[in-house]
This record gives C-alpha cells, structure tokens and sequence, in this order.
C-alpha cells in the first residue's frame, strides 16, 4: 500500500490530504495561527473550581475556559508545582530532573477544592481541542511525543506499544531505553521504534528532552495564557506518525512551506529526503491531482458505494447516523440475503474510510441492510473491527443488534472536518435569478486595469469558474482576446472548480495570490490623499 501526501497552501491555511492508492484516506486544515493544538503546553489561570463535578476551569486564552477535571490533573501533580514553583523562584533552576526530589502521586479520590484555589498558576497541555461552543479540555500530566517515542517528566515508567507483538523484541528495546532513559523521565515506546538501533532511539530523545528544556526555561518570563511548549503543526505531526517506506510522495505547493517540510524529513527520515516535492503553483494542486473532485464527493450527504450501492450521513449534535442503501444494486444468481451481505460488506470498508476522512468522533450508528443469519451479521462486524484495529483515535465496535444496528464509538479530540458540497449561490442567494455575466466581466476588467496601470503587474493568471471561463473564451473575438488587444497583456486564464460562480482571482508571475481587498484599500486611500491634497491646494490658491 502506496501512501502519499499533499499540502495545498492557501491564504487563510493548509489543506493536508493524505493518499493511499491514490484514495483520500485522510484531509486537514490547518489555520495559520492554529492555537489550542492536542499537544500544546499552557500557562494556564484557574478561573473557577466547582465542586459539584470535582474539577476547575483554566483561562489558556481561548474565548471559552478550557475543562480540567480531577482525574486529569494526573498522579504527579505535585511533583509538577513543586518543580514549578523552584523554577519561578530562580530562574537558574536546572530543568532536567536528576536531582529533583519526585513528591508522593496525588490521591485519586481526592477533591479538586483541595488542590487549586482560584488564579493559581498552572502548567496544563491539552487533549482536545475546542469543539463547537465548548472550550479546549486540558490535562497536568504532560507528555511530550517525538518520532520512536513519547516523554513523560516525573515519572520512571517505561511502556512499549502493544502493537510491538515479538516478546524479543519488547525485551531488547527495554534494555536499550532503560540503558538511556535520565532519572525521573518515563517513556512511552511507539510502534515505528520497531528493529531502531539506540543511536536513533537516543537521538530522538535527546530532541524530547531539548524541547522540554527550551519550554520549562521560557516558564521564568513567562505571561499568564501564553504558550509554553507547542506541538508541531498537524502536516509535520502527521509526517512524525506515519513517515514509513511506504510513502512515495510529498508534494507541496508553497516554496517556504516546501523547504521547512524538506528539512523535517531530513531530520527524521534522511533517506526520505528525496520523495519531498515541489509543486509550481501556477497550477492548482488540488486540481490536476483530482483531489478537489474527490473531496466534493466524499464529504456529501450521499456518498457512493461500488456497484450501485450507497450511504447516507447525518450528524446532530450527541451522535452521527449512518444508513446502508442498496441503490440500484442486485444481482439475479444471488438470493436477497446474499444481496445485503454484499451490499453491507461495501459499506463496511467505506465507513471505515469516511470516519477517518471526516474525522468522526463520539457516538456513531450504522443502519445495515438486515441480515436474518447470524454468521453474517458476526462477518460485517469482525470486518469493521478489523478494519479500525489501525485506527489512531481510540475506537470501540459493538456487535450488530436484533435491530440491524452497529455502535461505534470514536475518539473525539478535534472539531469534525465538514466540507460545504452544496451551497446558497451568493449571487442570486438561493433566488435563481443570477446577475447577467457582463456585469462580473466589467468588474472583473476594472479590477485587471487597476493591477496593470497601478500595480504594474506582469503575466496574470485569472483562475475563475468554468462557466465563467467558457464566456471569457467565447468566440473567436472573445474577451480575452480584447483585453490582449486593449492592454497589450496576454491575461492566462484557468478553470477553478473550487470556485463559486461569481468568485474569481489573479494570481501574478510568481504564483502568488492577489489580494483585491488591500489592493482596493490602497487605491481608496491613495484617492482620498489626492482629494485631500486638491481640496488644500485651492484653498491656498483662494487665500
């Protein structure tokens, strides 16, 4: 199984699509100034203690108090205030823990009030990020994660993944770790530190370590709400997680971005270096790869089995709701049992696919075609489970009822990715009278003027909605062609199904969008400054 990555970056972000077999297995987006990542170390303000469900809300700087309950503040809580409040009485405090004196772990059945007290000052990371009106949910047992392992300050404990199933292998990694591992750092072994020799396993550590002490020395100036520790962003996260000799491609559209990805991998996978790409950003990405076409598809209310069959998925606000649909599926040589099965079987592996895509979490219902034998029923749901065994969000599978219904819980620890496949036309909104296409032209020519005479831009690029461009490129004499003749600029134009029917955008020699709104901005300021500047000088004129 082939497995590659592309980042297409825009204005406003990332979008991160992972592929297998050339199938969107995995999309993201990432804001630039992404804040509240699971991973990222607070200096948080306890803002309230409730007792009633025995724990605290914590002000991080998001716009809602993020949820700390008891059970999260961890067995070495102590251990942390301690350490803290060392460092913040001298700033010269040595951040790595040999000599720190480990305080007995906290009782687990104790009680919130007893422990924090309002605008106490605590180190929290978060587990989830903040999800519909709810605010980010933080814990005080920090960790933090690098490539063959995860750091756990105050503690001794050393845990190997399950998934590392050789018990030779378990026993030689535990030797190498222990044969590492500095005092009062617990770690957690990952499954690619499967056959790494300790050269790579103590690299990665030291990395681990080098980042906590970067983190915990910035603790002394540090403000109340400011980040101490950040996770890596969620392209490079994903590349730490799942970077393997299966990848065959990384592809980025973005020159900075292009270079940082580059230098990650060389980091971490040197011999990987050479499978990072770049791609000229003249032309969409998304585009030429068939990525956007896949994705409007995939994140549909009806989303398309195989062989005529299809779902339907619905999200409300406590669970997600998914119903198998036979569709025009059958087959005469089987009986309407044998068709369910075949049907369900598809389902299944699509379900699977959709859950990770759309990054589903809580409570999810399939409503399979009804099966009566018992076989097979116990099939679809072995095949579910197998196919979420991988899954790197916690999930559990339930048997299917008497009812046809299979239940599954998922890890949620972020908010759900949702893509918009149907909207209100935001020229007629929703009306179906749509402003005639001469008009867009004349705004879309104004704008072309203001970027040649005052801009002095060279070799544009106008990416637009295909119908736009089949009245653009109308006609032997069409307006492309005027514009060549007018403005003496030969303006490339290029379909963007991405885009609305009356959106479009410039894009100049280098690849880069042109914001029309700034560029507006200056054109009124500058207007106005020559107003201004008539308006004083007939006044002086008078005087």
């Amino acid at each position: 199984m082939s497995n590659e990555l592309l980042i297409n970056v825009t204005p406003t972000g990332q979008r991160i699509v992972l592929l297998q077999d050339k199938k969107v297995v995995e999309y993201h987006e990432e804001a630039q100034d992404s804040a509240f990542a699971v991973g990222d170390i607070y200096w948080g303000v306890v803002q309230r203690v409730i007792t009633g469900i025995n724990a605290a809300f914590v002000d991080v700087g998001h716009e809602k108090d993020a949820f700390l309950p008891y059970s999260d503040l961890g067995s070495s809580f102590a251990s942390l205030q301690k350490f803290v409040k060392n460092i913040l009485a001298n700033k010269n405090t040595p951040t790595r823990l040999q000599n720190f004196e480990l305080v007995s772990p906290l009782d687990k059945f104790g009680n919130m009030s007893n422990v924090l007290k309002k605008n106490n000052l605590i180190l929290v990371q978060v587990i989830k990020e903040p999800i519909s009106n709810k605010g980010p949910r933080i814990s005080c047992d920090l960790s933090i994660a690098g490539r063959y392992m995860v750091l756990m300050p105050f503690s001794e404990d050393i845990n190997i993944s399950k998934k590392i199933s050789k018990p030779e292998e378990r026993n030689r990694l535990k030797i190498l770790i222990s044969s590492i591992k500095p005092k009062n750092f617990g770690l957690i072994i990952r499954t690619v530190a499967e056959d790494k020799d300790v050269a790579e396993l103590d690299k990665d550590l030291q990395e681990l370590l080098a980042k906590w002490d970067k983190g915990m020395k910035s603790l002394f100036h540090a403000k109340p709400k400011d980040r101490i520790i950040g996770e890596l962003s969620r392209t490079t996260s994903l590349l730490r997680d799942l970077l393997n000799e299966s990848f065959e491609g990384i592809t980025v559209d973005n020159k900075a971005i292009f270079e940082e990805i580059k230098g990650f991998v060389r980091n971490i996978a040197p011999d990987k270096e050479k499978i990072v790409k770049f791609h000229n950003p003249k032309s969409q990405l998304f585009e030429v790869t068939g990525i956007e076409k896949q994705l409007k598809f995939l994140f549909g209310k009806n989303v398309s089995l195989p062989n005529g069959g299809y779902l339907i998925i619905e999200h409300t606000e406590a669970l997600h709701v998914i119903d198998v649909n036979s569709g025009n599926k059958s087959n005469k040589d089987l009986d309407q049992e044998a068709n369910a099965v075949s049907v369900n079987m598809d389902a299944v592996e699509e379900i699977a696919r959709q859950l990770r895509i759309r990054d589903m979490g809580g409570i999810i219902i399939v409503d399979f075609i009804d099966m009566h034998k018992a076989d097979n029923k116990r099939i679809i749901y072995e095949k579910m489970r197998l196919l979420l065994k991988n899954e790197r969000a916690r999930t559990t599978v339930l048997p299917i009822s008497k009812f046809g219904l299979l239940q599954i819980t998922r890890e949620r620890i972020r908010p759900e990715i949702n893509l918009a496949t149907r909207e209100i036309c935001s020229t007629c909104n929703g009306t179906g009278n749509v402003t005639a296409s001469i008009t867009v032209s004349d705004t879309i020519e104004s704008q072309l003027i203001f970027l040649l005479n005052e801009q002095n831009e060279k070799k544009l690029t106008l990416r637009l909605h295909p119908y736009l461009y089949a009245f653009f490129k109308q006609g032997w004499y069409s307006k492309q062609m005027q514009w060549y003749w007018t403005y003496w600029t030969w303006v490339k134009l290029v379909k963007d199904t991405s885009l609305a029917l009356n959106q479009w955008t410039f894009v100049n020699n280098d690849g880069e969008v042109i914001e029309m709104s700034s560029q507006n901005n200056k054109r009124q300021e500058r207007e106005k400054y020559v107003a201004e500047k008539n308006t004083t000088d007939e006044e002086e004129n008078e005087e």
